[in-house]
């Protein structure tokens, strides 16, 4: 794996400020990987856009159109296989996965999540952290598995919660970070350093922490 590219889907809900991080790196060389597609579950999304001016595939998927979970996430599924890709990057994707999508890409399926899990899984993570006085916040990037937001955690990285913070402006400490630590978990994957075995995440097939890498 070290020296073919890796192809990476990645699936993206809103403006894909991660998704251009990753391109970013790709360009700059920092990154041996190639982005095979893009999803979006909303039309709107300007992350297609992002995609579309990298003459990346760029595809929508509206989430609206499916009656039911079960038969947009098959849906997804096959549209993600038909890209075979090694790699599918959740990079702001706003949908609960079913289990049976989630298990059928086990170890392939990486998110990006705001918050130092285990707290505060789900939404509203920056406005949680300030109501509960929070000295620190966060983001982790983590394996994903059929709980949300309960996968084995890669690495996190910190932030301090000012005293005025608007959830805006902790929202804004952490994309800073978080265009920072994905490429980074995407390099280690990219050249096999980085596995999800018996549901906990490897590095230089030493386990990580629960709390992720250099990070005890």
């Amino acid at each position: 794996m070290t020296d073919s590219v890796t192809k990476l889907c990645v699936l993206i809900s809103g403006n894909g400020s991660n998704l251009q991080a990753i391109i970013d790196n790709i360009e700059a060389g920092k990154l041996n990987a190639q982005i095979c597609g893009v999803i979006s579950n909303r039309p709107n999304a300007y992350g297609l856009t992002r995609a579309k001016n990298a003459g990346i595939e760029a595809i929508c998927l509206d989430h609206t159109a499916f009656e039911d979970r079960e038969s947009y996430d098959k849906e997804l599924q096959a549209t993600i296989e038909a890209l075979n890709p090694d790699c599918i990057v959740l990079a702001g994707f706003m949908r609960i996965l079913t289990p049976e999508f989630v298990n059928n890409f086990s170890g392939k399926l990486v998110n990006i999540h705001p918050s130092l899990l285990p707290k505060y899984k789900g939404l509203n993570t920056h406005q949680r952290a300030i109501d509960n006085g929070d000295k620190e916040h966060g983001v982790s990037v983590h394996f994903v598995t059929p709980e949300l937001d309960g996968g084995p955690v890669i690495i996190q990285s910190r932030v301090p919660v000012f005293e005025n913070d608007s959830a805006d402006e902790l929202a804004e400490r952490v994309q800073e970070q978080e265009r920072r630590i994905y490429p980074l978990v995407l390099s280690w994957i990219c050249t096999g350093r980085l596995k999800m075995l018996n549901n906990k995440a490897f590095l230089d097939e030493q386990e990580l922490p629960q709390s992720g890498y250099a990070n005890e």
